[in-house]
């Protein structure tokens, strides 16, 4: 599936879910309302997906959680704070490295306008 469109229908469901909840509430209830919009829209999404971490001979196998995983290909962080700081889009792309995936959205669901809360992060290693 082409990422520009994913990315597109991905940003479409979660302003429906700010338009609907508004701002203010935790993240896991904005991650439980989008998982349930992009499943009900036909997408493969998982919710907290465990992904390992390989540092020399030593593997984690839960190094950390993916918030939504849509299609094997974006990953979704998921935030509700007041400000987004620098440190939460290299988290970001962080996840994108180790996972080897090009794409990901950080949407901060704490804010007046959504658009204004929603970043894309490109990995491109």
């Amino acid at each position: 599936m082409n990422d520009n469109y994913l990315s597109g229908e991905i940003i479409k469901y979660a302003m429906k879910v700010h338009t609907a909840l508004g701002p203010g509430l935790l993240e896991s209830v904005y991650q439980s309302c989008l998982f349930y919009e992009l499943t009900k829209a036909g997408f493969q999404v998982k919710k907290e997906e465990p992904l390992p971490l390989i540092y020399e001979e030593m593997r984690l196998e839960c190094a950390y959680r993916i918030d939504l995983f849509v299609e094997n290909q974006i990953i979704v962080e998921i935030k509700s704070l007041e400000n987004i700081m620098p440190v939460h889009q290299k988290q970001l792309l962080t996840y994108l490295r180790l996972s080897k995936r090009k794409i990901g959205l950080l949407i901060n669901f704490n804010v007046e306008h959504l658009k204004d809360g929603i970043k894309r992060v490109i990995n491109s290693q």
